[in-house]
């Protein structure tokens, strides 16, 4: 995985486990990688990713059967569409509304390339 600079490693880490929770690739109850192994596969110290684990189990998107390993919570894809969301809403829709008022993006236009990028990337 590249990491971008403008980011802290976890919260890209807590990203990547989010999508595949809502991309299904990764299931309510299901097992999740344990620290280690998502460590190795993300090339990141160990710790880096039980800091992403401590997050998604606060804002309750996995679990931990001591013992066991982490899970995927049963109501973990409304958690994370939450969760994103709101980062979204904070983060990137005023970067966003700045852009489209500066180029004068109509919503129209908007809707379509919406619309397009949709069908491109997920065949809806």
């Amino acid at each position: 995985m590249e990491f971008r600079d403008n980011k802290a490693i976890y919260l890209q880490i807590a990203e990547y486990v989010c999508e595949h929770i809502l991309l299904g690739k990764w299931k309510a109850d299901e097992k999740v990688p344990s620290v280690r192994e998502l460590a190795v596969e993300m090339e990141v110290n160990p710790n880096t990713v039980m800091r992403t684990y401590e997050l998604l189990q606060n804002k309750n998107i996995i679990n931990n059967k001591r013992g066991i390993g982490f899970f995927v919570e049963e109501a973990a894809i409304d958690n994370v569409r939450n969760y994103r969301k709101q980062q979204f809403i904070t983060d990137e829709l005023p970067t966003f509304f700045r852009n489209i008022y500066l180029l004068n993006i109509g919503f129209d236009e908007l809707e379509s390339q919406y619309k397009m990028f949709v069908k491109e990337n997920f065949n809806a």
